[in-house]
């Protein structure tokens, strides 16, 4: 089964741009960037040149003996039988972060051969890319690549509910079918997340014991990157932390706290740890903002932030939460719920905006979920796991700031109620549409 992504078309729009550069795909380990550049290739190219840094020593060691595109072209095509010509060949750098000559050839490509379009990513890319060694400043172009996301999973689970939702011309409440249909679709992407190929076995029916061997699997080879790629003395601090997540997430605050990776611990033992999880793309850190004001950057209170994972599905596993959960009002899943529900709607807002949100909070009398920039505005969000609305934090940051508009995301119907605006927690995918409504 093949998962339409999104992410082509803006493949697309790179290819289309005469100022265009090499392009680097960012984004955590599986997925999916090499089967999309694959993909992009065959769709939009005549042929493909694909080269794995990681699979050949050999190969790497040819970059180390020319800076010459022309030069460094002749070899790739020994390497290929692919044609490799300007303007219909696809050149992809896979697993480039093997290879930093390759890396700095990028560079090269851009100032004196345009003509060749080139795709570079890989697995713990941003990592390497934080240690700026060889690094091509400003002769590449950056795109972040995320997991599935759920409209990406609902085109092909339900197509004709996902087609409603794309024609969506009013705020208004949606007809009950598609809150039923939908509720129940995005309950099953709670259970496979966006890793593709947990999100494959979940749409062709393989099972949920299936499902959670391929979500496994993906954790063990997290962890390994831990051994294999991080610097040995912040091995044990990664592995703390992301064995912690969970339970920070279980606090009612959701505020990480540096004793619940290990008592004792202090912030500066274990920065470099967190950064190294951040830049794999591994996990989200968001910051608590001191107060709501542009750019939400400059507010950023760095001594509080909360943790997120980068996908869901991931989380579930993490947590071993049964899966049954997600189907029951169990009493004992209040609070985790919760922390689900803010992941899974944190995920859709950062692969659709450009500014990552923050957290707002008021000592003890009051916190928003999110701060979402849009344009020039700030959007107070506050998510509900489901259909109950109790609590006052929303109400008093709309009191003491005035937004002009606020976000709830909960399970129930798409609804203005004044400033605030009532989205079901499966639009979230569809925030940006809903506001341009």
């Amino acid at each position: 089964m093949e998962i339409e992504r999104d992410i082509i078309s803006a493949l697309a729009a790179w290819k289309q741009r005469s100022e265009r550069k090499p392009l680097i795909i960012q984004g955590a380990r599986q997925i999916g960037k090499t089967w999309i550049m694959r993909k992009f290739g065959e769709e939009y190219f005549d042929f493909v040149a694909y080269f794995n840094f990681d699979a050949s020593e050999e190969l790497c060691r040819e970059f180390e003996h020319t800076k010459n595109p022309g030069r460094l072209v002749d070899i790739l095509r020994l390497y290929t039988e692919s044609p490799i010509e300007p303007g219909r060949t696809l050149i992809i750098f896979d697993e480039i972060q093997q290879c930093n000559k390759a890396l700095n050839s990028l560079k090269y490509f851009c100032e004196d051969a345009p003509e060749y379009y080139i795709l570079a990513a890989g697995s713990l890319l941003g990592v390497s890319l934080s240690q700026g060694d060889s690094f091509p400043v400003g002769k590449v172009e950056f795109l972040n690549m995320y997991p599935v996301t759920f409209r990406e999973f609902l085109r092909v689970d339900a197509p004709q509910m996902y087609e409603y939702l794309e024609s969506l011309t009013e705020i208004a409440p949606l007809p009950e079918i598609v809150m039923g249909r939908v509720g129940e679709a995005y309950r099953r992407y709670q259970v496979c997340g966006g890793m593709p190929a947990a999100v494959t076995a979940m749409l062709e029916k393989r099972g949920v014991q299936e499902v959670e061997e391929i979500q496994k699997s993906i954790l063990t080879a997290y962890a390994l990157d831990f051994a294999k790629h991080a610097p040995g003395k912040d091995i044990p601090r990664i592995t703390a932390i992301w064995n912690s997540i969970p339970s920070q997430l279980a606090k009612e605050n959701r505020k990480f706290i540096y004793k619940l990776v290990k008592t004792g611990a202090r912030a500066r033992e274990y920065e470099d740890a967190l950064l190294w999880l951040e830049h794999a793309g591994m996990v989200y850190r968001i910051f608590c903002a001191s107060k709501p004001g542009l750019p939400l950057s400059a507010y950023d209170d760095l001594s509080a932030f909360k943790i997120y994972l980068c996908d869901g599905g991931l989380l579930r596993v993490m947590a071993q939460l049964p899966v049954d959960v997600f189907w029951s009002e169990n009493t004992l899943y209040a609070e985790f719920k919760g922390a689900m529900a803010e992941n899974g709607v944190l995920q859709s807002l950062v692969a659709h905006f450009d500014v990552q949100p923050r957290y707002w909070t008021s000592e003890a009398t009051a916190e928003v979920d999110f701060l979402l920039q849009n344009h020039m505005a700030l959007l107070p969000v506050e998510v509900k796991s489901g259909t109950r609305l109790g609590g006052k934090s929303l109400s008093v940051y709309i009191s003491r700031f005035a937004p002009e508009l606020a976000l709830r995301y909960s399970m129930n119907n798409l609804k203005r109620d004044g400033v605030i605006l009532n989205i079901p927690i499966f639009l979230a995918d569809w925030t940006k549409k809903i506001l341009e409504l």
